[in-house]
């Protein structure tokens, strides 16, 4: 509390924020030299972070792929091949993109740049519903891995303990990227030696018998010639190579989040895209292999890497030590535990993708803002319910998921190709390099865009116009948020030019008296110069002409999402505010009244403007703060989601440290005629 009586106290801390503070941590300070650095992620950390998506995907893809051959298990050597050259066709062409557009965005930057704001929207709100799902198929696929420990009679617990998981991560995202990541590195490395274990181990196992093998493999083949066909048999595993394209899933968010990673990105990022190249390949196809070597049968209630995991060492017992016990528990359990990392993509890059459509206006505006903790706060808050809610139609059911995950997945895969075949082809004077581009992504095209048509035609009804009917509905949201906020801005450029014409209308240059804080103030909160902050100071003139000496003009300048792709942000945000504020100073010297202003730089405006007018307050006793709102003539519910109150936000902080705020409210309507206003102006001085 601040020791003078006569001062205004410092501004209560509530209950709710005293608790966020401890769950989440204490705000950063973003003007820390080296924070950016420290903040982003090294090639292991960022593998861990968003390849955690990309290997996870090796629990639930080649099961899928497997189930789908049916009684032909011994095609499975063709789709390990199959998977191992898409995983790396895929992750080689996405190490081209992120070559092209190194600040990130991945996919939906990708669309938009290169096919159109339109096809960008499908490509953005397809990832959006994409990490979602992420999130979901993750937690229900680690919830699979942990049950198939446990007696059969636990299933009714599964559910409630995914909600209790997403819940969790959430509040941990909302610490901080490098924190989350960071904690669950070790549980990442220990997926890796299990499963390399038990990939290799069970490919020894069955070394000596590669001859009986492939002899028996050989007439298997020339059954299931004589049986289906040889164009039966390719439809048999073009159908189970789609099936497993969950496997896939996760390859593209390095080049999404990208604006986390640590300079130079660009290599980062590649380097990061190989990591998770090789993992996924080795491990994907290793274990459709060992699922043929091991002649797996699907079983209720278990997944088959714990059949796997159970067949390979469930019975070594060295001296009578359950040591092969223990691994099958040790492999299932850190499988379930990475698969809770891979949420972690959903996390740390679908709020990035929201932040960029939400700069580009197909999303509320606040997605694009940092919390305190420099994350973004909204769009973690909505990844996680909207998990929970995907959750909760499907029952976590593995499957549905998939099918629901893969559609959208290959979605944004073929357009981002398609956008990126068409950049090379505009470029006919690249020579070999444009020659050798356009092969790659026209092959990655062709792959992916087939997957999606295959996966569309087999799964349509069983799930997948679902996740269309979605992403449909999505598409025509954001459609709409972004033609209110057109309309909006049309309005306010017009009202600015409005605005624009009083200053000219000041007579002569009076003189101006000397600034003395002793003397009654009047606080103007501001944003950049314009319409609203001119209103508010005209207003202000005329409502109270002889109330007040000493004028200041207060703002608080965003630090927003652009944090993370421009190093130079705080300086770049600071001069803006700084010369929108000297304009507003200049307007009032001319109409003859001492000016001054102020300034903070935060991620919350109305934390950050809310504790400016208390140390304004103190520097000028008994002063008035003067803000503006927009009023629509038509309101609608929808207003209060798309344009932040922060007028009233601050009104209502500031009342308990007794500071009085005076909202003066413009109303922004359609003009009825050419060259009237939109908005009543007040009267020049």
């Amino acid at each position: 509390m601040s020791e003078n009586p006569d001062q205004p106290p410092d501004l209560p801390q509530t209950t709710f924020e005293r608790l966020r503070q401890a769950v989440v941590g204490r705000a950063r300070d973003f003007r820390r030299p080296g924070l950016h650095q420290r903040l982003a992620l090294v090639p292991f950390l960022a593998w861990v972070g968003l390849g955690a998506d990309g290997l996870s995907s090796a629990a639930y893809g080649p099961e899928e792929a497997y189930r789908a051959l049916g009684e032909h298990t011994y095609l499975a050597v063709f789709l390990a091949i199959a998977t191992s050259l898409t995983v790396f066709i895929i992750a080689f062409s996405y190490s081209r993109i992120i070559e092209q557009f190194p600040t990130g965005g991945g996919g939906y930057l990708v669309a938009t740049q290169l096919l159109g704001s339109h096809l960008g929207l499908a490509s953005g709100t397809a990832l959006l519903v994409d990490y979602v799902l992420t999130i979901a198929v993750s937690i229900a696929g680690g919830g699979d891995a942990l049950f198939s420990l446990l007696p059969a009679q636990w299933q009714p617990y599964k559910l409630p303990v995914e909600y209790a998981a997403i819940v969790g991560l959430t509040l941990l995202n909302l610490r901080g990227v490098k924190e989350s990541v960071t904690l669950l590195a070790p549980i990442f490395l220990a997926f890796v030696v299990t499963h390399g274990v038990l990939i290799g181990g069970g490919l020894l196992q069955h070394f000596a018998d590669v001859p009986a093998v492939s002899r028996e493999m050989s007439s298997d083949f020339s059954q299931g010639i004589t049986q289906l066909g040889l164009w039966g048999m390719l439809l048999l595993l073009l159908r189970a190579y789609s099936m497993g394209a969950g496997t896939y899933t996760g390859i593209e968010a390095v080049s999404n989040g990208l604006n986390i990673l640590r300079e130079p990105r660009v290599e980062t990022g590649k380097r990061t895209m190989l990591y998770m190249a090789v993992s996924l390949a080795i491990t994907a196809s290793g274990l459709l292999l060992c699922y043929m070597l091991f002649r797996l049968q699907p079983q209720p209630a278990r997944t088959l890497n714990a059949v796997l995991a159970e067949n390979f060492a469930g019975g070594f017992r060295p001296a009578g030590l359950p040591v092969g016990a223990a691994f099958v528990i040790l492999t299932l359990g850190v499988e379930a535990v990475l698969l809770l990392v891979a949420a972690q993509t959903g996390f740390i890059a679908g709020p990035r993708v929201m932040a960029n459509m939400a700069t580009d206006g197909w999303v509320p505006r606040r997605f694009a803002s940092l919390s305190d903790r420099l994350t973004m706060q909204n769009g973690i808050l909505l990844m996680g319910a909207a998990a929970v809610l995907i959750m909760a139609y499907t029952g976590g059911h593995i499957g549905l998921l998939v099918v629901m995950y893969s559609i959208n997945v290959f979605i944004t895969f073929s357009l981002a190709q398609w956008g990126m075949v068409r950049f090379w082809k505009e470029r006919p004077t690249a020579g070999e390099r444009r020659t050798r581009a356009l092969l790659i992504h026209r092959v990655a095209l062709a792959v992916c865009a087939g997957i999606l048509l295959i996966m569309v035609f087999e799964k349509f009804l069983q799930g997948g116009w679902v996740t269309i009917l979605i992403t449909a509905g999505l598409f025509a949201v954001c459609l709409a948020i972004r033609r209110h906020y057109q309309h909006v801005a049309k309005l306010i450029r017009a009202l600015d030019r409005e605005f624009a014409k009083l200053p000219a209308m000041l007579q002569g240059s009076p003189p101006v008296p000397e600034f003395d804080p002793r003397k009654p103030t009047a606080i103007f909160l501001v944003s950049g110069y314009g319409g609203l902050g001119l209103h508010i100071f005209f207003s202000t003139l005329r409502l109270f002409p002889k109330s007040f000496h000493n004028f200041v003009f207060a703002s608080v300048g965003v630090v927003d999402s652009d944090f993370f792709k421009r190093q130079d942000l705080i300086e770049a945000r600071e001069q803006q505010t700084r010369d929108s504020l000297q304009r507003f100073a200049d307007i009032a010297a001319k109409a003859g009244k001492p000016a001054r202003y102020a300034y903070r730089l935060g991620t919350d405006v109305a934390d950050e403007a809310s504790e400016l007018c208390v140390e304004l307050s103190r520097q000028h006793p008994g002063a008035v703060i003067f803000a503006g709102t927009l009023v629509f003539e038509q309101p609608h519910w929808y207003h209060r989601v798309l344009h932040n109150e922060t007028a009233y936000a601050i009104q209502r902080r500031l009342k308990f440290a007794g500071i009085p705020v005076v909202i003066l409210p413009l109303l922004l309507r359609r003009p009825k005629h050419a060259g009237q206003p939109p908005a009543t102006l007040p009267s020049s001085p």
